[in-house]
């Protein structure tokens, strides 16, 4: 998965590849091999190099998410450039529905919404794995969420419609 990621008004190219525990992380130019479990929602311990560090992934907002780290907490804003082409060639959805469809089959591990909740573009709607990687599915606009077709543990064909937003 290749993400761009803003981090203290820099950009930097990041590009992960996970099988299980381990994390092959290239940021920029340079490869870190990260070992990283999850022991509770939204904590992680990630080891690499011999060294344990503590990683709290705080709620994310529609532009960045907060990180800590030991005791350093950091904003960063990933965007996925593909998804940033695909919304400026089919034009960014501001008015009617918008679906929120599966690129790919795999299985629903996270739903993150449920229907009546009110979203931000941007805003993480649910979590699909998908060759062994997990993908969050995004608004592609601000609205409600009028529909929803997925549950955790479900499986999903590419195609098909996960969220509505209206």
């Amino acid at each position: 998965m290749k993400l761009t990621a803003e981090l203290a008004g820099t950009e930097h190219t990041l590009e992960l590849a996970r099988e299980d525990a381990r994390v092959v992380a290239t940021v920029d130019d340079r490869r870190y091999e990260i070992e990283a479990h999850e022991v509770e929602p939204g904590v992680y311990l990630l080891q690499t190099g011999g060294r344990v560090y503590e990683c709290r992934v705080g709620k994310a907002t529609s532009a960045t998410t907060e990180v800590q780290v030991g005791t350093q907490v950091f904003q960063i804003a990933l965007s996925d450039p593909k998804r940033l082409r695909h919304a400026a060639v089919a034009g960014a959805q501001t008015s009617g529905r918008a679906q929120v469809l599966a690129a790919m089959p795999g299985k629903v591990v996270r739903v993150l919404v449920a229907v009546g909740a009110q979203v931000e573009a941007g805003d993480a709607l649910l979590v699909v794995e998908a060759m062994k990687m997990q993908n969050e599915m995004k608004s592609p606009k601000g609205g409600t969420v009028v529909e929803l077709h997925a549950t955790a543990g479900a499986t999903v064909n590419a195609g098909d419609v996960l969220v509505v937003v209206e």
